[in-house]
């Protein structure tokens, strides 16, 4: 009698088992699907990377002459470019990042546009005739471009609130595009 109720509970065990299992792959695949913020870095067309990195910390001169580092920003969503004046691809995105820095810099974001190899005159005559106000910084033995790998221009990274590279794109793209607003302003209001 005892094995006649064991053989009759068995279906019931099984059923337990399989709403116990199919819980823990649902939450296990809920919490693997990437958040709102790279969904929209998706949408916008930007890979984020696979995994955070650390940014190499740097100080150097803004136009005006004082020295900033990377790491006093930290807080805040910086935008990392490296450009020079005479680079074709980084004059044509340029404006579109004016506009991401009248946008979002109330709201946490900070540009720091990385000159390479170019002097203080040139690179002041070059951001007031175009009208540009993110600040611009002198990198001017190359070195921090090296540090960061940089073999072409523009190049930019995206460093979250932690401090933490999250994206790096190679080459100009308009950043004024809706989407893209939507993914900065998504991880500026909510993180990664």
């Amino acid at each position: 009698m005892k094995r006649s109720n064991y053989l009759h509970s068995m279906p019931a065990v099984f059923l337990v088992a399989a709403v116990l299992l199919f819980c823990a792959c649902t939450a296990k695949a809920q919490s693997a699907a990437p958040s709102g913020t790279a969904k929209a870095f998706n949408e916008a067309g930007l890979r984020l990377l696979n995994s955070k990195v650390s940014p190499r910390d740097f100080s150097l001169s803004l136009l005006e002459g004082e020295t900033k580092s990377l790491s006093s920003y930290k807080g805040k969503v910086v935008f990392l470019n490296f450009w020079a004046t005479w680079c074709g691809p980084c004059r044509v995105e340029m404006p579109s990042m004016e506009a991401l820095y009248n946008k979002f810099r109330d709201k946490g974001l900070e540009i720091l546009a990385v000159n390479s190899g170019e002097d203080q005159a040139t690179v002041r005559s070059f951001m007031k005739n175009e009208g540009f106000s993110f600040p611009a910084l002198l990198d001017l033995d190359g070195r921090v471009s090296a540090n960061y790998g940089v073999q072409a221009i523009p190049t930019t990274f995206l460093i979250d609130r932690d401090g933490m590279i999250i994206l790096r794109l190679v080459g100009s793209i308009d950043w004024g595009t809706p989407k893209i607003h939507a993914a900065l302003e998504s991880l500026l209001s909510n993180g990664l």
